[in-house]
């Protein structure tokens, strides 16, 4: 069960992580959080506040972010059409802000868990934190494929890298959250 997650039974699935795993996956997951950044009105803001909130209206400039967050009606700096991009802004002004804080909230699940963990470091999940984990792995596997500008194409690739390669380590981490995944929708399959 090392490192891979297991079928419990009932959607369900456990997962041993070592010290190292925990610390792998914990560090990656608070990058995100930084990423994402915090809800309107910052962390423990006013929930009202937050629920009359309007998000942006423009694509983020970051490549992750604005793979999390795409245009809804193609990019607009590829059209000339001002509807489109019209359409674009309303879209995301009403829907990013929840899309944020469904990341944050799965990535924060994560880390709460592995803080959690106990001294044999095994994680046990039932189906409802299944999803949240598979959201969450979802989200940094995603994040750590812009980073290193992989395509379908090229993911062989990946296997082949030199030791000395300075992208190993994000190389490793990637094809790593993506075995976690695979073996978390087996595991809720069982």
């Amino acid at each position: 069960m090392a490192g891979l997650f297991e079928s419990t039974g009932g959607g369900g699935a456990a997962i041993a992580l070592d010290e190292w795993e925990v610390s792998i996956l914990r560090s990656l997951e608070v990058q995100l959080l930084e990423l994402i950044g915090p809800g309107p009105g910052g962390e423990g803001g006013d929930p009202l506040a937050a629920l009359f909130a309007e998000g942006p209206t423009e694509a983020p400039a970051d490549p992750v972010l604005a793979r999390f967050f795409p245009d809804a009606y193609g990019d607009p700096q590829k059209t000339e059409d001002d509807e489109s991009k019209a359409a674009s802004g309303e879209f995301r002004r009403f829907t990013e802000l929840d899309l944020r804080a469904r990341k944050r909230d799965d990535a924060l699940f994560v880390v709460r868990a592995l803080d959690g963990l106990g001294g044999d470091g095994v994680l046990k999940l039932g189906t409802p934190e299944c999803l949240r984990w598979l959201g969450a792995l979802n989200d940094l596997r995603l994040a750590l494929g812009v980073r290193l500008e992989v395509t379908e194409e090229d993911e062989e690739g990946l296997y082949a890298l030199p030791d000395g390669d300075e992208r190993k380590p994000l190389v490793m981490a990637y094809l790593w959250l993506g075995a976690m995944q695979e073996s978390l929708l087996e595991a809720m399959g069982d």
